[in-house]
Protein backbone atom coordinates (compact mmCIF):
# COMPACT_ATOMS: atom_id res chain seq x y z
CA UNK A 1 0.00 0.00 0.00
CA UNK A 2 1.20 3.51 -0.69
CA UNK A 3 2.04 5.76 2.18
CA UNK A 4 0.83 8.89 0.42
CA UNK A 5 4.31 10.35 0.12
CA UNK A 6 7.81 9.21 -0.74
CA UNK A 7 11.35 10.38 -0.24
CA UNK A 8 14.09 10.39 -2.83
CA UNK A 9 16.79 12.33 -1.03
CA UNK A 10 17.12 12.53 2.74
CA UNK A 11 19.98 14.00 4.71
CA UNK A 12 21.33 12.64 7.98
CA UNK A 13 19.50 13.43 11.20
CA UNK A 14 21.72 16.37 12.07
CA UNK A 15 22.16 17.84 8.61
CA UNK A 16 21.14 21.48 8.24
CA UNK A 17 21.58 21.85 4.49
CA UNK A 18 18.88 24.22 3.19
CA UNK A 19 19.07 22.62 -0.25
CA UNK A 20 18.53 19.15 1.16
CA UNK A 21 15.65 20.32 3.35
CA UNK A 22 14.08 21.98 0.33
CA UNK A 23 14.32 18.74 -1.67
CA UNK A 24 12.82 16.75 1.19
CA UNK A 25 10.02 19.26 1.61
CA UNK A 26 9.21 19.08 -2.08
CA UNK A 27 9.03 15.29 -1.90
CA UNK A 28 6.98 15.20 1.29
CA UNK A 29 4.58 17.85 0.09
CA UNK A 30 1.30 18.96 1.61
CA UNK A 31 -1.67 16.70 2.09
CA UNK A 32 -3.50 17.85 -1.01
CA UNK A 33 -5.18 14.49 -1.43
CA UNK A 34 -7.40 12.71 1.07
CA UNK A 35 -5.46 11.53 4.14
CA UNK A 36 -6.33 7.91 3.32
CA UNK A 37 -8.73 5.63 1.52
CA UNK A 38 -11.01 5.49 4.56
CA UNK A 39 -10.81 9.03 5.97
CA UNK A 40 -11.71 12.11 3.95
CA UNK A 41 -9.60 15.24 4.24
CA UNK A 42 -12.57 17.23 5.58
CA UNK A 43 -13.23 14.69 8.32
CA UNK A 44 -9.53 14.55 9.24
CA UNK A 45 -9.26 18.36 9.38
CA UNK A 46 -12.34 18.59 11.57
CA UNK A 47 -10.89 15.93 13.86
CA UNK A 48 -7.58 17.83 14.02
CA UNK A 49 -9.41 20.99 15.12
CA UNK A 50 -11.31 19.08 17.80
CA UNK A 51 -8.09 17.40 18.93
CA UNK A 52 -6.24 20.70 19.38
CA UNK A 53 -9.20 22.31 21.15
CA UNK A 54 -9.80 19.32 23.43
CA UNK A 55 -6.09 18.96 24.24
CA UNK A 56 -5.86 22.57 25.36
CA UNK A 57 -8.99 22.45 27.45
CA UNK A 58 -8.10 19.08 29.01
CA UNK A 59 -4.62 20.28 29.93
CA UNK A 60 -6.24 23.08 31.96
CA UNK A 61 -7.47 20.28 34.22
CA UNK A 62 -3.88 18.99 34.46
CA UNK A 63 -2.66 22.44 35.46
CA UNK A 64 -5.56 22.67 37.93
CA UNK A 65 -4.66 19.32 39.51
CA UNK A 66 -0.94 20.13 39.60
CA UNK A 67 -1.60 23.38 41.48
CA UNK A 68 -4.57 22.32 43.61
CA UNK A 69 -2.41 21.31 46.57
CA UNK A 70 -0.78 24.77 46.70
CA UNK A 71 -3.65 26.26 48.71
CA UNK A 72 -5.04 22.94 49.94
CA UNK A 73 -1.77 22.38 51.85
CA UNK A 74 -2.28 25.71 53.63
CA UNK A 75 -5.93 24.90 54.43
CA UNK A 76 -5.28 21.36 55.67
CA UNK A 77 -2.51 22.65 57.91
CA UNK A 78 -5.04 25.04 59.48
CA UNK A 79 -7.74 22.35 59.79
CA UNK A 80 -5.47 19.56 61.07
CA UNK A 81 -2.46 21.30 62.71
CA UNK A 82 -1.35 18.16 64.57
CA UNK A 83 -2.15 15.45 62.02
CA UNK A 84 -1.12 17.27 58.80
CA UNK A 85 2.60 17.27 59.46
CA UNK A 86 5.28 18.15 56.90
CA UNK A 87 5.74 14.41 56.27
CA UNK A 88 2.04 13.92 55.47
CA UNK A 89 1.97 17.09 53.36
CA UNK A 90 4.94 15.92 51.31
CA UNK A 91 3.43 12.44 50.92
CA UNK A 92 0.09 13.76 49.64
CA UNK A 93 1.81 16.21 47.29
CA UNK A 94 4.22 13.57 46.00
CA UNK A 95 1.40 11.07 45.33
CA UNK A 96 0.40 13.06 42.26
CA UNK A 97 4.00 13.10 41.07
CA UNK A 98 4.52 9.35 41.50
CA UNK A 99 1.28 8.71 39.63
CA UNK A 100 2.36 11.10 36.88
CA UNK A 101 5.72 9.37 36.42
CA UNK A 102 4.02 5.99 36.00
CA UNK A 103 1.34 7.47 33.75
CA UNK A 104 3.83 9.24 31.51
CA UNK A 105 5.84 6.09 30.86
CA UNK A 106 2.85 3.72 30.51
CA UNK A 107 0.67 6.05 28.42
CA UNK A 108 3.68 7.15 26.38
CA UNK A 109 4.10 3.55 25.26
CA UNK A 110 0.34 3.03 24.96
CA UNK A 111 -0.26 6.01 22.70
CA UNK A 112 2.42 4.72 20.32
CA UNK A 113 1.13 1.12 20.31
CA UNK A 114 -2.64 1.60 20.59
CA UNK A 115 -3.09 5.09 19.21
CA UNK A 116 -3.49 8.61 20.56
CA UNK A 117 -7.28 8.35 20.89
CA UNK A 118 -7.25 5.19 23.05
CA UNK A 119 -4.66 6.68 25.40
CA UNK A 120 -6.49 10.01 25.70
CA UNK A 121 -9.84 8.40 26.56
CA UNK A 122 -8.18 6.26 29.23
CA UNK A 123 -6.36 9.20 30.85
CA UNK A 124 -9.61 11.17 31.01
CA UNK A 125 -11.32 8.33 32.87
CA UNK A 126 -8.44 8.03 35.34
CA UNK A 127 -8.56 11.75 36.20
CA UNK A 128 -12.30 11.57 36.81
CA UNK A 129 -12.14 8.38 38.92
CA UNK A 130 -9.22 9.72 40.97
CA UNK A 131 -10.99 13.05 41.48
CA UNK A 132 -14.12 11.31 42.77
CA UNK A 133 -12.07 9.22 45.19
CA UNK A 134 -10.17 12.29 46.44
CA UNK A 135 -13.46 14.14 47.01
CA UNK A 136 -14.79 11.22 49.02
CA UNK A 137 -11.60 10.76 51.09
CA UNK A 138 -12.54 9.18 54.42
CA UNK A 139 -11.06 6.92 57.05
CA UNK A 140 -11.59 5.50 60.52
CA UNK A 141 -8.85 7.91 61.64
CA UNK A 142 -7.61 11.24 60.26
CA UNK A 143 -4.43 9.50 59.15
CA UNK A 144 -6.54 6.92 57.31
CA UNK A 145 -8.32 9.74 55.47
CA UNK A 146 -4.98 11.19 54.39
CA UNK A 147 -3.89 7.77 53.11
CA UNK A 148 -7.05 7.52 50.99
CA UNK A 149 -6.36 11.02 49.71
CA UNK A 150 -2.81 9.96 48.87
CA UNK A 151 -3.98 6.96 46.84
CA UNK A 152 -6.68 9.01 45.08
CA UNK A 153 -4.18 11.73 44.14
CA UNK A 154 -1.92 9.00 42.77
CA UNK A 155 -4.74 7.83 40.48
CA UNK A 156 -5.32 11.42 39.36
CA UNK A 157 -1.58 11.71 38.74
CA UNK A 158 -1.60 8.64 36.50
CA UNK A 159 -4.24 10.34 34.35
CA UNK A 160 -2.66 13.80 34.31
CA UNK A 161 0.77 12.29 33.66
CA UNK A 162 -0.60 10.31 30.75
CA UNK A 163 -2.09 13.49 29.30
CA UNK A 164 1.41 14.85 28.69
CA UNK A 165 2.46 12.40 25.97
CA UNK A 166 -1.09 11.61 24.76
CA UNK A 167 -2.52 15.12 24.43
CA UNK A 168 0.73 16.87 23.55
CA UNK A 169 1.77 14.49 20.77
CA UNK A 170 -1.72 14.48 19.24
CA UNK A 171 -1.90 18.29 19.42
CA UNK A 172 1.52 18.63 17.79
CA UNK A 173 0.66 16.22 14.97
CA UNK A 174 -2.72 17.84 14.34
CA UNK A 175 -1.19 21.34 14.33
CA UNK A 176 1.48 20.11 11.91
CA UNK A 177 -1.19 19.37 9.28
CA UNK A 178 -3.48 22.33 10.02
CA UNK A 179 -0.93 25.12 10.52
CA UNK A 180 2.63 23.85 9.81
CA UNK A 181 4.17 27.34 9.70
CA UNK A 182 2.77 28.23 13.13
CA UNK A 183 2.96 24.83 14.79
CA UNK A 184 5.31 26.00 17.55
CA UNK A 185 3.23 28.92 18.89
CA UNK A 186 0.00 26.95 18.43
CA UNK A 187 1.43 23.99 20.35
CA UNK A 188 2.54 26.19 23.25
CA UNK A 189 -0.86 27.88 23.50
CA UNK A 190 -2.67 24.55 23.84
CA UNK A 191 -0.12 22.85 26.11
CA UNK A 192 2.01 25.02 28.40
CA UNK A 193 -0.46 27.90 28.54
CA UNK A 194 -3.31 25.72 29.90
CA UNK A 195 -0.86 24.03 32.30
CA UNK A 196 0.42 27.41 33.53
CA UNK A 197 -3.05 28.94 33.60
CA UNK A 198 -4.08 26.05 35.85
CA UNK A 199 -2.14 27.72 38.70
CA UNK A 200 -4.09 30.99 39.04
CA UNK A 201 -7.23 29.13 37.91
CA UNK A 202 -6.96 26.66 40.80
CA UNK A 203 -6.34 29.48 43.28
CA UNK A 204 -9.32 31.44 41.90
CA UNK A 205 -11.63 28.44 42.28
CA UNK A 206 -10.27 27.86 45.78
CA UNK A 207 -10.93 31.48 46.83
CA UNK A 208 -14.45 31.43 45.39
CA UNK A 209 -15.30 28.22 47.26
CA UNK A 210 -13.62 29.52 50.43
CA UNK A 211 -15.67 32.73 50.37
CA UNK A 212 -18.85 30.80 49.58
CA UNK A 213 -18.21 28.75 52.72
CA UNK A 214 -17.72 31.90 54.80
CA UNK A 215 -13.96 31.25 55.21
CA UNK A 216 -14.80 28.24 57.36
CA UNK A 217 -16.07 24.67 56.82
CA UNK A 218 -12.61 23.75 55.57
CA UNK A 219 -13.53 20.14 54.83
CA UNK A 220 -16.24 21.33 52.45
CA UNK A 221 -13.79 23.68 50.72
CA UNK A 222 -11.15 21.10 49.81
CA UNK A 223 -13.70 18.41 48.91
CA UNK A 224 -15.55 20.77 46.55
CA UNK A 225 -12.25 21.85 44.97
CA UNK A 226 -11.27 18.20 44.39
CA UNK A 227 -14.73 17.50 42.93
CA UNK A 228 -14.62 20.47 40.55
CA UNK A 229 -11.44 18.98 39.08
CA UNK A 230 -13.60 16.23 37.53
CA UNK A 231 -15.64 18.70 35.48
CA UNK A 232 -12.93 19.89 33.08
CA UNK A 233 -11.92 16.52 31.56
CA UNK A 234 -15.60 15.44 31.37
CA UNK A 235 -16.48 18.64 29.46
CA UNK A 236 -14.38 17.57 26.46
CA UNK A 237 -14.88 13.81 26.77
CA UNK A 238 -17.33 13.70 23.85
CA UNK A 239 -14.83 15.36 21.50
CA UNK A 240 -12.12 12.94 22.59
CA UNK A 241 -14.30 9.93 21.82
CA UNK A 242 -15.07 11.35 18.38
CA UNK A 243 -11.49 12.27 17.45
CA UNK A 244 -9.39 10.35 14.93
CA UNK A 245 -5.74 9.46 15.16
CA UNK A 246 -3.70 11.99 13.20
CA UNK A 247 -2.69 11.29 9.60
CA UNK A 248 0.93 11.46 10.77
CA UNK A 249 0.31 8.71 13.30
CA UNK A 250 -1.56 6.51 10.83
CA UNK A 251 1.43 6.75 8.49
CA UNK A 252 4.29 6.46 10.98
CA UNK A 253 3.08 4.24 13.84
CA UNK A 254 5.24 1.25 14.72
CA UNK A 255 2.94 -1.23 16.46
CA UNK A 256 5.08 -4.35 16.31
CA UNK A 257 8.78 -5.09 16.78
CA UNK A 258 9.81 -1.58 17.80
CA UNK A 259 13.61 -1.43 17.42
CA UNK A 260 14.33 0.24 20.75
CA UNK A 261 18.10 -0.21 20.53
CA UNK A 262 18.13 1.58 17.18
CA UNK A 263 15.90 4.27 18.67
CA UNK A 264 18.42 4.82 21.48
CA UNK A 265 21.36 4.87 19.06
CA UNK A 266 19.59 7.43 16.89
CA UNK A 267 18.15 9.62 19.62
CA UNK A 268 20.57 9.27 22.55
CA UNK A 269 21.71 12.87 22.40
CA UNK A 270 18.31 14.64 22.28
CA UNK A 271 17.04 12.21 24.95
CA UNK A 272 19.81 13.31 27.32
CA UNK A 273 18.90 16.91 26.48
CA UNK A 274 15.13 16.72 26.96
CA UNK A 275 15.31 14.37 29.98
CA UNK A 276 18.09 16.30 31.72
CA UNK A 277 16.61 19.76 31.12
CA UNK A 278 13.12 18.61 32.15
CA UNK A 279 14.53 17.12 35.38
CA UNK A 280 16.17 20.43 36.30
CA UNK A 281 13.11 22.49 35.36
CA UNK A 282 10.66 20.41 37.39
CA UNK A 283 13.13 20.09 40.29
CA UNK A 284 12.85 23.87 40.66
CA UNK A 285 9.38 24.78 39.48
CA UNK A 286 7.22 22.07 41.04
CA UNK A 287 8.23 22.38 44.72
CA UNK A 288 8.26 26.16 44.35
CA UNK A 289 4.71 25.90 43.02
CA UNK A 290 3.40 23.40 45.56
CA UNK A 291 4.97 25.12 48.55
CA UNK A 292 4.66 28.72 47.34
CA UNK A 293 1.49 29.16 49.39
CA UNK A 294 3.36 27.92 52.47
CA UNK A 295 6.28 30.23 51.69
CA UNK A 296 4.00 33.25 51.27
CA UNK A 297 2.03 32.46 54.44
CA UNK A 298 5.30 32.31 56.40
CA UNK A 299 6.44 35.66 55.00
CA UNK A 300 3.15 37.57 55.41
CA UNK A 301 2.60 38.60 59.04
CA UNK A 302 -0.72 37.54 60.60
CA UNK A 303 -1.71 35.93 57.32
CA UNK A 304 -5.12 34.37 56.78
CA UNK A 305 -5.94 31.69 54.24
CA UNK A 306 -7.68 34.33 52.13
CA UNK A 307 -4.75 36.79 52.14
CA UNK A 308 -2.32 33.98 51.33
CA UNK A 309 -4.56 32.95 48.42
CA UNK A 310 -4.72 36.52 47.10
CA UNK A 311 -0.92 36.85 47.11
CA UNK A 312 -0.71 33.39 45.51
CA UNK A 313 -3.10 34.52 42.76
CA UNK A 314 -0.88 37.53 42.04
CA UNK A 315 2.16 35.25 41.92
CA UNK A 316 0.46 32.96 39.38
CA UNK A 317 -0.68 35.90 37.25
CA UNK A 318 2.85 37.35 37.07
CA UNK A 319 4.13 33.99 35.85
CA UNK A 320 1.74 33.86 32.85
CA UNK A 321 3.23 36.55 30.52
CA UNK A 322 6.34 34.40 30.08
CA UNK A 323 4.22 31.82 28.26
CA UNK A 324 2.94 34.34 25.69
CA UNK A 325 6.37 35.91 25.16
CA UNK A 326 7.98 32.50 24.62
CA UNK A 327 5.28 31.50 22.12
CA UNK A 328 5.74 34.78 20.25
CA UNK A 329 9.52 34.47 19.97
CA UNK A 330 10.09 30.69 19.61
CA UNK A 331 10.23 30.78 15.80
CA UNK A 332 12.19 34.04 15.59
CA UNK A 333 14.81 33.49 18.28
CA UNK A 334 14.93 29.68 18.11
CA UNK A 335 13.69 27.04 20.50
CA UNK A 336 17.11 26.22 21.94
CA UNK A 337 18.03 29.86 22.54
CA UNK A 338 14.69 30.58 24.23
CA UNK A 339 15.26 27.67 26.60
CA UNK A 340 18.72 28.91 27.61
CA UNK A 341 17.37 32.43 28.19
CA UNK A 342 14.65 30.97 30.42
CA UNK A 343 17.16 29.04 32.50
CA UNK A 344 19.15 32.29 32.81
CA UNK A 345 16.10 33.77 34.55
CA UNK A 346 16.43 31.13 37.27
CA UNK A 347 20.04 32.19 37.72
CA UNK A 348 19.29 35.92 37.88
CA UNK A 349 16.11 36.00 39.97
CA UNK A 350 17.11 33.02 42.10
CA UNK A 351 20.30 34.79 43.15
CA UNK A 352 18.51 38.10 43.74
CA UNK A 353 15.89 36.52 46.03
CA UNK A 354 18.31 34.10 47.69
CA UNK A 355 21.10 36.57 48.45
CA UNK A 356 18.73 39.33 49.63
CA UNK A 357 16.11 37.06 51.22
CA UNK A 358 16.04 38.65 54.68
CA UNK A 359 15.63 42.15 53.24
CA UNK A 360 13.35 41.41 50.29
CA UNK A 361 10.85 39.42 52.36
CA UNK A 362 10.20 42.53 54.46
CA UNK A 363 8.66 44.11 51.34
CA UNK A 364 5.98 41.57 50.44
CA UNK A 365 4.94 43.02 47.03
CA UNK A 366 8.58 43.16 45.88
CA UNK A 367 9.19 39.60 47.05
CA UNK A 368 6.10 38.30 45.22
CA UNK A 369 7.01 40.20 42.03
CA UNK A 370 10.55 38.77 41.91
CA UNK A 371 9.24 35.32 42.81
CA UNK A 372 6.70 35.62 39.98
CA UNK A 373 9.38 36.77 37.52
CA UNK A 374 11.46 33.71 38.36
CA UNK A 375 8.44 31.51 37.66
CA UNK A 376 7.68 33.50 34.50
CA UNK A 377 11.20 32.98 33.16
CA UNK A 378 10.68 29.25 33.68
CA UNK A 379 7.46 29.39 31.67
CA UNK A 380 9.16 31.49 28.97
CA UNK A 381 12.04 29.06 28.48
CA UNK A 382 12.00 25.41 29.54
CA UNK A 383 8.29 25.42 30.41
CA UNK A 384 7.39 26.31 26.83
CA UNK A 385 10.20 24.67 24.94
CA UNK A 386 10.57 21.27 26.62
CA UNK A 387 7.17 20.03 25.49
CA UNK A 388 7.63 21.57 22.05
CA UNK A 389 11.12 20.13 21.55
CA UNK A 390 10.06 16.72 22.89
CA UNK A 391 7.20 16.63 20.38
CA UNK A 392 9.42 17.73 17.48
CA UNK A 393 12.70 15.91 18.13
CA UNK A 394 11.36 12.38 17.74
CA UNK A 395 9.69 10.50 14.90
CA UNK A 396 5.97 9.76 15.06
CA UNK A 397 6.47 6.04 15.68
CA UNK A 398 8.28 6.67 18.98
CA UNK A 399 7.16 10.22 19.76
CA UNK A 400 4.84 9.24 22.61
CA UNK A 401 7.44 6.94 24.16
CA UNK A 402 10.29 9.48 24.04
CA UNK A 403 8.03 12.35 25.10
CA UNK A 404 6.65 10.29 27.99
CA UNK A 405 10.14 9.24 29.09
CA UNK A 406 11.40 12.85 29.02
CA UNK A 407 8.37 14.08 30.98
CA UNK A 408 8.68 11.18 33.46
CA UNK A 409 12.32 12.04 34.20
CA UNK A 410 11.13 15.62 34.69
CA UNK A 411 8.48 14.52 37.17
CA UNK A 412 11.11 12.41 38.96
CA UNK A 413 12.98 15.69 39.39
CA UNK A 414 9.79 17.25 40.71
CA UNK A 415 9.31 14.40 43.23
CA UNK A 416 12.92 14.67 44.39
CA UNK A 417 12.66 18.46 44.61
CA UNK A 418 9.43 18.23 46.61
CA UNK A 419 10.96 15.66 48.95
CA UNK A 420 14.14 17.72 49.38
CA UNK A 421 12.40 21.10 49.74
CA UNK A 422 11.57 20.87 53.45
CA UNK A 423 15.00 19.46 54.51
CA UNK A 424 16.76 22.19 52.50
CA UNK A 425 14.56 24.87 54.06
CA UNK A 426 15.01 23.44 57.58
CA UNK A 427 18.75 22.70 57.51
CA UNK A 428 20.12 25.40 55.19
CA UNK A 429 17.53 28.15 55.44
CA UNK A 430 14.70 29.34 53.20
CA UNK A 431 17.00 31.45 51.04
CA UNK A 432 18.81 28.32 49.85
CA UNK A 433 15.71 27.07 48.05
CA UNK A 434 16.22 30.03 45.70
CA UNK A 435 20.01 29.79 45.52
CA UNK A 436 19.71 26.12 44.51
CA UNK A 437 17.20 27.23 41.83
CA UNK A 438 19.92 29.54 40.48
CA UNK A 439 22.43 26.66 40.43
CA UNK A 440 19.92 24.52 38.51
CA UNK A 441 19.60 27.40 36.05
CA UNK A 442 23.34 27.25 35.29
CA UNK A 443 23.28 23.47 34.84
CA UNK A 444 20.16 23.81 32.68
CA UNK A 445 21.95 26.21 30.34
CA UNK A 446 24.83 23.75 29.92
CA UNK A 447 22.58 20.73 29.31
CA UNK A 448 20.56 22.69 26.74
CA UNK A 449 23.65 23.98 24.94
CA UNK A 450 25.38 20.61 24.59
CA UNK A 451 22.49 18.16 24.18
CA UNK A 452 19.27 19.82 23.05
CA UNK A 453 18.87 19.88 19.22
CA UNK A 454 18.51 23.24 17.51
CA UNK A 455 15.27 22.67 15.61
CA UNK A 456 13.76 25.05 13.08
CA UNK A 457 10.13 23.94 13.15
CA UNK A 458 10.26 21.98 9.89
CA UNK A 459 7.42 19.66 8.85
CA UNK A 460 7.32 16.66 11.18
CA UNK A 461 6.98 14.33 8.19
CA UNK A 462 10.54 15.24 7.21
CA UNK A 463 11.87 13.91 10.52
CA UNK A 464 9.68 10.82 10.13
CA UNK A 465 11.28 10.03 6.78
CA UNK A 466 14.80 10.58 8.08
CA UNK A 467 14.09 8.13 10.90
CA UNK A 468 12.44 5.67 8.48
CA UNK A 469 15.47 5.75 6.21
CA UNK A 470 17.81 5.27 9.17
CA UNK A 471 15.94 2.14 10.28
CA UNK A 472 16.10 0.72 6.77
CA UNK A 473 19.83 1.43 6.58
CA UNK A 474 20.28 -0.65 9.75
CA UNK A 475 18.36 -3.59 8.38
CA UNK A 476 14.99 -3.10 10.05
CA UNK A 477 12.21 -4.40 7.80
CA UNK A 478 9.05 -4.00 9.88
CA UNK A 479 5.81 -2.27 8.95
CA UNK A 480 4.82 1.32 9.77
CA UNK A 481 1.38 2.86 9.99
CA UNK A 482 -2.17 1.72 10.66
CA UNK A 483 -4.25 -0.43 8.33
CA UNK A 484 -5.41 2.34 5.97
CA UNK A 485 -1.91 3.77 5.52
CA UNK A 486 0.34 0.87 6.47
CA UNK A 487 3.45 0.23 4.42
CA UNK A 488 6.80 -1.51 4.68
CA UNK A 489 9.48 0.60 6.30
CA UNK A 490 11.47 0.90 3.09
CA UNK A 491 8.59 1.78 0.76
CA UNK A 492 9.58 4.78 -1.34
CA UNK A 493 13.16 4.74 -0.03
CA UNK A 494 15.98 3.49 -2.17
CA UNK A 495 18.97 1.66 -0.61
CA UNK A 496 21.18 4.62 -1.49
CA UNK A 497 18.95 7.01 0.41
CA UNK A 498 18.83 4.69 3.43
CA UNK A 499 22.62 4.57 3.42
CA UNK A 500 22.91 8.35 3.17
CA UNK A 501 20.54 8.86 6.09
CA UNK A 502 22.55 6.78 8.57
CA UNK A 503 24.24 9.04 11.15
CA UNK A 504 28.00 9.01 11.01
CA UNK A 505 29.13 11.54 13.61
CA UNK A 506 26.17 12.40 15.79
CA UNK A 507 23.40 10.37 17.41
Amino acid sequence: MATGYSVDVIAGPDSKSDATKSEVQDNVGPLDADPSREVSRKRQSLSDIFTIFASGFALISDGYQNNLMTMTNVLLKKEYPKEYTSTVSTRVSNALLVGEIIGQVVIGLTCDYLGRKTAIVFTTLMIVIGGILATASHGVTIDGMFWMMTVARGVVGFGTGGEYPASSTSASESANDLMPKHRGPAFIMVTNFPLSFGGPFAVSIFLIVLMACGQSHYSTVWRVCFGIGCIWPLSVFYFRIRMLNSALYRRGAIKKHVPYMLVLRYYWKPLIGTCGAWFLYDFVTFPNGVFSGTIISSVVKNSTIRSTGEWQLLLGAIALPGVFLGALLCDRVGRKNIMMIGFSGYLIFGLIIGCAYDKITKIIPLFVVFYGLMQSSGNFGPGNMLGLLSSESYATGVRGTCYGLSAAVGKAGAAIGTQAFTPIETNLGKKWTFIIAAICGVVGILVTYFFVPDLSGEDLRIRDEKFRAYLVSKGWDGAMGEDDLQAAADQGISPAVAHESAPTKKG
